[in-house]
């Protein structure tokens, strides 16, 4: 076979590759999200492809029960926030004002838009608010901003799942924290219950991780998609897991990772896993409890993700519009 043979099979093979893939290949770089029609934007990191061990070992220092057998995962690349989203950005979907004032979103795209209730408390808790990060939302509530986002943006973002999270705080790597065993440094990458003076610090004053991520150990925890299951890795003890979920079908508990600035070094390990709890909403005088604010959780927030594979338009839908489960815990 000859030189132009080849030539036209692969113009044949080009031409049948979508071009819509074809151009998310070439355009998965690390970029800056602005939002229309106000001086906020946020920056997304690119995380490759690849397989990672899920878990840790048992012969990890503070290990617990929860996090094993350790296992193959298989993850798709996405985009990941550099930082967790700070109040700077989060109060605008809190705010009406600012949807009121922008001419360029259109009527429909507000109204469709479900927002917090106002919160009986100050969520910032006195600990700050430019730059720090947003904190006490409920899932529900970090679901329905990346709703928010997209209404503005066009752009699909949810909450990481558990395996994408540990596997981007990770890094490539398999120890204890994404930067090795020492938790001596910890001080040098996140705020903890050493080093935090019990409150919030301005996202991204810390070292990042291997990838380019700010924060994955401490300061606030972050939402993950999940329902907390205690034994969920059993099923994957001897085969390899495929962008593995637990979909969540109750209230509580959901899957909490990253430790906070309250946390003692063991929570900020790469593969701690904690939980949402009922306490968190303790002294909510309400009945039904708030779908929106976890009045004592000073120390939960959410950093989001953006597939780099855009699920269908149903999809979305059904991610985005899921109806919340009344709390009427006590």
């Amino acid at each position: 076979m000859n030189r132009n043979y080849y030539y036209l099979l692969i113009c044949a093979l080009l031409f049948l590759v979508p071009r819509s893939l074809f151009a998310q290949q070439t355009t998965f770089k690390p970029y800056n999200q602005m939002l229309p029609g106000v001086d906020a934007n946020f920056d997304m990191v690119t995380i490759p492809a690849g397989k990672f061990n899920m878990g840790s070992p048992a012969s990890e220092k503070d290990r617990e029960v929860d996090e094993g057998p350790v296992h193959t995962v298989n993850i798709n690349a996405f985009w990941m926030s550099k930082h967790e989203i700070p109040w700077d950005i989060y109060e605008l979907f809190v705010s009406k004002v600012f949807d009121a004032t922008r001419k360029e979103i259109s009527s429909e795209s507000v109204d469709g838009i479900t927002r917090p209730t106002p919160p009986y408390l100050d969520m910032t808790f006195g600990m700050g608010k430019e730059r720090h990060p947003a904190v006490g939302m409920t899932q529900y509530n970090a679901i329905q901003f990346c709703k928010w986002l997209y209404s503005r943006t066009g752009i699909f973002y949810r909450l990481p799942t558990e395996a994408e999270w540990e596997y981007a705080c990770r890094a490539g790597s398999n120890t204890a924290y994404s930067f090795g065993e020492n938790e001596n440094m910890l001080n040098e990458f996140g705020w903890f219950g050493s080093n935090s003076n019990e409150k919030t610090h301005p996202i991204g004053t810390k070292k990042p991780n291997p990838w380019g991520l700010y924060d994955m150990h401490g300061n606030v925890a972050e939402w993950t998609a999940d329902q907390y299951i205690p034994d969920y890795y059993n099923q994957f003890a001897s085969k390899v897991g495929n962008n593995p979920l637990a979909k969540p079908i109750k209230l509580y508990p959901h899957s909490v990772r990253g430790g906070s600035f309250q946390d003692a070094p063991a929570k900020l390990r790469s593969a701690n896993r904690e939980v949402s709890d009922p306490s968190w909403k303790r002294n909510d005088p309400q009945i039904p409890k708030s779908n929106w604010w976890f009045q004592e959780a000073p120390f939960i927030g959410v950093r989001i993700l953006r597939p780099f594979i855009t699920p269908s338009k149903e999809e979305i839908d059904t991610y985005y519009n899921l109806k919340p489960i009344a709390d009427y815990s006590s």
